[in-house]
């Protein structure tokens, strides 16, 4: 649905985005990480036909990126980082404005507005001025208006970006909705925390680079080389603390008081026989946890080699 084979930006001497390969399947909701000024917003400006590239090409819905813009276009509902809205204007009228725009008929605006008002739970705002909407509305109201011409393709930059809590809660739920409705969706963030739970797949992106892409489980078991346990003490945490020491297999130790993560490299029956010796030492546990990686462990193992 999503491709991208060598493209690279440059402006003047400094190069945004190196050359990145890319290839995201209709229905993934793909999650493009990175921190301010990695190339995830110069990429996406590529696929939304708002520049050039310096070399590569891209498709979108089968339609080529530089050749075929206004096929793009229409397959494609843009939310930019930063979005106006118009002063003077109603909710319904910005988004009619924008149903014009894509040339929809008058006799089907109307319920094409009422469905995404419904949809993004903005029904009871219809008829309230765009300029005196919280910023969260706003947020709902400009991804309202990318599904007017109901395009198979959202591209969405920092969707959630200078929300409270409540509203990236609410974001992320209309993600998974828009998923189940069968769109295909990359979006970008540097906040890590807002993607966990909400994409299929991921790709990495530094200093212009495209580091690590794919499955979200698979990109989790790449960087997985090691086990990470978390325990909590309940009596004798020195014993338990001089066992892990002793450990042929630890690789790192992080402790707080009854509470430690040891790093092991070992496998399920290395674990097994980890909490036997503990329990056999008199060490009591409150929990033994075999932790999963999270999204920010995953970009600092990959990032690592960049850092410096």
């Amino acid at each position: 649905m999503i491709t991208l084979t060598g493209f690279g930006k440059d402006y003047g001497d400094f190069t945004a985005v190196q050359e990145l390969d890319l290839h995201i399947e209709a229905g993934e909701t793909f999650g493009f990480i990175g921190p301010n000024g990695a190339g995830k917003s110069t990429t996406i400006r590529f696929l939304a036909t708002l520049l050039r590239a310096s070399r590569g090409h891209g498709e979108v819905a089968g339609c080529d990126v530089m050749q075929d813009p206004v096929g793009v276009r229409q397959a494609v509902g843009y939310m930019p980082d930063n979005f106006g809205v118009y002063d003077g204007m109603r909710v319904w009228e910005f988004l009619d404005f924008f149903a014009v725009a894509y040339r929809i008929g008058r006799s089907e605006r109307k319920q094409i507005i009422d469905n995404v008002l419904e949809l993004l739970d903005l029904t009871h705002k219809r008829d309230d001025f765009v300029n005196g909407l919280s910023r969260g509305m706003k947020q709902r109201l400009c991804l309202a208006k990318t599904l007017v011409h109901d395009p198979p393709v959202l591209i969405l930059d920092e969707p959630a970006s200078g929300l409270d809590p409540r509203a990236r809660v609410e974001v992320k739920e209309l993600l998974k909705e828009l998923r189940r409705m069968g769109k295909t969706i990359l979006i970008s963030s540097h906040i890590l925390t807002e993607l966990a739970d909400c994409c299929t797949s991921i790709g990495i992106i530094e200093r212009g680079q495209l580091l690590m892409s794919g499955p979200i489980n698979q990109v989790y078991r790449q960087i997985r080389r090691n086990r990470m346990v978390e325990i909590q003490f309940v009596k004798n945490a020195d014993i338990g603390l001089s066992i892990l020491r002793s450990s042929p297999h630890l690789r790192s130790l992080d402790h707080e008081t009854t509470r430690v993560v040891a790093e092991l490299e070992t496998d399920d029956e290395g674990l097994a026989t980890l909490m036997e010796t503990l329990i056999a030492e008199g060490v009591r546990m409150r929990s033994f946890n075999d932790r999963d990686p999270t999204l920010e462990d995953v970009f600092m193992t990959v990032t690592k080699g960049l850092v410096t």
